[in-house]
């Protein structure tokens, strides 16, 4: 009884309403899809988690393009040419997005480089200890 309610209580909570494809293939690569999508107005949610009627829209088209037997790449480019490449949460390795995908390997190096020089100087460092232990025990 307490499932029957909870099923209900999470359809009556959807975002998605619409009808679900017939081939669980094309289901399966809508779902991939409005997941790998941005929704424009939210910005910080994929189409699937937006409840905003511009993600609506956007659902909506990519089902359409789906059943028009489009392929993932095509409606990509379609997003892309038409919102450009904001709307993907994962943009493509091109001219401006480069930076993008080159810019966190870049800082880890920045970082590695900076502590191996720190790490080297402090080893240059004589010791306190090996100072005491040279000079004999401290007098008073």
């Amino acid at each position: 009884m307490v499932g029957i309610g909870l099923l209900v209580a999470s359809l009556a909570c959807a975002i998605d309403t619409g009808a679900a494809f017939d081939d669980p293939v094309l289901q399966q690569r809508y779902e991939q899809l409005i997941e790998e999508v941005r929704c424009l107005k939210c910005q910080n949610q994929n189409l699937r988690d937006s409840n905003a009627f511009l993600a609506a829209d956007l659902r909506r088209e990519i089902r359409r393009l789906l059943a028009e037997g489009n392929t993932d790449a095509q409606i990509y480019d379609f997003l892309v040419q038409r919102y450009g490449e904001f709307a993907l949460y994962r943009p493509r390795m091109r001219g401006k997005t480069l930076v993008l995908w080159l810019a966190p390997l870049l800082l880890l190096l920045g970082g590695a480089v900076i502590v191996a020089r720190i790490v080297k100087a402090r080893m240059s460092l004589p010791l306190d200890d090996a100072e005491d232990t040279a000079e004999g025990p401290a007098r008073e």
